[in-house]
């Protein structure tokens, strides 16, 4: 992961994204000059001496359009309290480590639910805002198969919940409070390791 993890339980670990700042356009420039830039799409198909009608199928019905900010399978928040700010939420949840999908759903759907509810006291912290483009919740540990055999029971819903209340309290704790924290220092989370969910 290209960046530091900002908080981590038993189970999961949470990394930022900061924003990445675009490079203004250089005066003068406008979209015609940057299109004449671009690779020509048929060039390849004319160097190799197709005929015209393939040199079509190139180009794309939808036109030169401007690029999506939102990806299809991102979850974006708004968070009334600051506007327009809004953070993205990427999963990682290898099988490795959750091995049934149903299980990768529930943690899909407690994270997305998780940042919703937190959002707005991670920003009144202070500490992440405007510079912060969005979160990757990352599972590192499975989840102990002979204590949660059914892959989206209720007590795996608690299980689940709580950490991610965990990991997000922690960014909301004041840095002079002691905003490390270790596996020690949250001992109402049990390390269940054994086996894959």
């Amino acid at each position: 992961m290209g960046s530091r993890p900002v908080s981590r339980t038993a189970h999961f670990v949470l990394h930022v994204l900061p924003r990445q700042v675009q490079a203004p356009a250089r005066s003068g420039e406008h979209a015609g000059e940057r299109a004449a830039e671009r690779v020509d799409a048929e060039a390849p198909l004319k160097a190799l001496g197709q005929p015209a009608s393939l040199t079509g199928l190139v180009k794309l019905s939808t036109g030169e359009g401007a690029e999506a900010d939102v990806l299809v399978d991102d979850f974006v928040t708004e968070i009334p309290e600051a506007g327009r700010l809004a953070w993205r939420l990427g999963l990682v949840l290898p099988k490795k480590q959750a091995k049934r999908s149903v299980t990768r759903s529930l943690i899909r759907h407690q994270a997305r639910e998780a940042l919703r509810r937190h959002a707005p006291a991670v920003l009144a912290q202070g500490r992440h805002g405007e510079d912060v483009d969005g979160w990757v919740l990352r599972l590192r540990a499975p989840f102990d198969r002979t204590r949660f055999p059914s892959a989206a029971s209720d007590a795996l819903k608690a299980l689940v919940r709580q950490e991610l209340d965990e990991l997000w309290l922690r960014l909301t704790v004041p840095a002079s409070a002691g905003a490390r924290f270790t596996k020690e220092s949250s001992p109402s989370v049990a390390d269940s390791t054994g086996g894959a969910a």
